[in-house]
């Protein structure tokens, strides 16, 4: 409408929440069974904080213990295979203690990658930004 204002019914969308974790100059990735490279977290919890979710999705999916801390990104992806819509929320995390990630049954491979693996990956862009901007903060 002229006025901004909007008419219609509301769009919903499932709320994921995602984590970049660097070590040793690298960001953790999880690969899925969409063929796709991830960052680790998933659906935030009626009740839960995003930085909640995040913390409780990386050490479910990882067994990883990590600290939330800036927020990133929020962003709408389409995921064509299964014809939905998530809303992603992306904050930079930092491990309270070193470890090997333990991979979950949700994906079949965890590996750490470079800044530039990471523009070769078959990945969503918004994540490639979440990680080019986690990167670039830790660098200051």
């Amino acid at each position: 409408m002229e006025d901004g204002s909007v008419t219609g019914e509301a769009t919903t969308y499932p709320v994921s929440v995602k984590g970049v974790v660097i070590h040793d100059g690298r960001v953790l990735l999880l690969h899925n069974e969409r063929d796709e490279w991830e960052l680790p977290g998933g659906r935030i919890e009626p009740g839960e904080s995003p930085e909640e979710c995040v913390v409780r999705e990386i050490a479910e999916e990882t067994r990883l213990l990590v600290r939330a801390n800036e927020l990133l990104d929020a962003w709408t992806y389409h995921i064509d295979a299964v014809g939905r819509s998530v809303f992603i929320v992306t904050y930079g995390c930092t491990l309270v203690e070193d470890g090997a990630p333990v991979v979950s049954p949700e994906h079949d491979a965890a590996e750490l990658f470079s800044p530039t693996d990471v523009a070769t990956l078959r990945m969503p862009d918004g994540y490639k930004r979440s990680i080019t901007t986690w990167f670039e903060m830790n660098a200051r």
